[in-house]
């Protein structure tokens, strides 16, 4: 079967024309096909069109968990990491780029100890009450902070980015909200509400001299604890990312997770296991911060499932338009350490999964938002 040279926005595109009043028979001469070809499409098309008549809802969110070596540092070395975590210098212009040219409203999750340029700075302005985690090795304090950071920004790109955090905040549309002062594990023995709450007033003074207001929360390695959720209200926060609602995604201690959750959750990146994801818009206020539950980690290209590439957009691309045509929303998140290496085809997928964006934007009213915004639409 002869596949058509006509893309599918050109397609939708003469439908809209026909249905504005222009005669089928001069669109069939423009684009040099047949009544019969035309009236084919408008069957097989007629539910995307329809859309594009009256024009639907839905948002869009993408959030980052801008961390750097702070996020891994308990899992990972410099040696077998440190690409990743030094590409992130090219990767933020390369996205801030990327979304301008959608017009993607982003949420960067910022660690509080990239704002700063210097360690001297930071060990001044460390919370009055530390966490005291039983697993000493998940501490940034102590022996990490003392062999391991160095002296400033120039020095020592694995720990301090001001210079980053300035670029995002430069550019429009994006927020900056917190991953935490020292991306606190909220959900591992040791630490409390108290020694939370003085993180977050230092996540939150730390952005406040650069005009920086803080308004939205991700919780580090999504362990999303509900007890701490009126802290994070008291404290100006109106907007939090919460799980998957689904066992496979569950916050839990790192103990506490297994192999099998993990060999599942990469299986559903490819193939729908756990459905959709999507979660109706905001409509009322229940409780504050209002929860925005993520959809879909951007799983990082791997030369080792490019076999796969294919499933993993369609699996991504299938969820955003469900989200467009149901008026919900669909929220995708990641590292920006994530596409550190192999930033050429984590930015060519990313870049297909936008024009999708474009095109649901157009025929639905699909609309990028922060998870800040969306919250103050409740």
């Amino acid at each position: 079967m002869k596949k058509t040279k006509f893309t599918e926005s050109q397609i939708v595109a003469a439908i809209k024309k026909q249905e504005s009043g222009i005669a089928t028979k001069e669109i069939c001469r423009e684009l040099g096909i047949s009544d019969a070809t035309f009236y084919d499409w408008k069957a097989k098309y007629e539910d995307i069109y329809r859309p594009c008549m009256k024009k639907a809802n839905g948002y869009f969110v993408i959030s980052l968990d801008f961390e750097l070596m702070w996020g891994v540092r308990d899992k990972v070395i410099k040696k077998t990491y440190g690409k990743n975590i030094l590409g992130v210098q090219t990767v933020i212009p390369r996205l801030l780029e990327t979304f301008n040219q959608h017009n993607i409203h982003a949420t960067f999750a910022t660690v509080g100890f990239l704002f700063y340029k210097n360690k001297k700075e930071m060990l001044d302005e460390f919370p009055s009450l530390l966490p005291n985690y039983h697993k000493h090795c998940l501490s940034p304090y102590g022996s990490y902070m003392e062999t391991e950071v160095g002296s400033d920004y120039i020095t020592d790109p694995y720990h301090f980015a001001p210079n980053l955090v300035q670029m995002i905040q430069d550019t429009s549309n994006h927020e900056i909200g917190t991953h935490t002062f020292s991306h606190y594990y909220c959900l591992e023995h040791g630490q409390n509400q108290a020694s939370f709450k003085e993180d977050l007033c230092a996540a939150i003074s730390v952005a406040k001299p650069k005009g920086i207001n803080i308004t939205s929360i991700v919780f580090p390695r999504n362990q999303v604890n509900e007890n701490y959720l009126k802290t994070c209200h008291e404290m100006g926060i109106i907007a939090v990312r919460t799980n998957e609602k689904s066992w496979l995604y569950n916050a839990r201690k790192s103990d506490n997770e297994n192999k099998l959750r993990r060999c599942i959750r990469l299986a559903d990146a490819y193939i729908n296991l756990s459905g959709h994801h999507c979660y109706p818009v905001p409509a009322r206020i229940k409780s504050i911060p209002i929860q925005i539950p993520s959809s879909r980690f951007l799983r990082p290209y791997n030369p080792h499932f490019n076999f796969f590439e294919s499933l993993r957009l369609n699996r991504i691309k299938k969820s955003m338009t469900y989200a467009a045509k149901h008026n919900k929303v669909y929220h995708l998140w990641w590292h920006p350490h994530n596409f550190g290496i192999n930033q050429d085809q984590n930015f060519a997928f990313l870049e297909k999964i936008l024009k999708h964006y474009d095109y649901l934007n157009k025929c639905y009213g699909f609309s990028s938002i922060t998870m800040s915004d969306l919250s103050r639409k409740a």
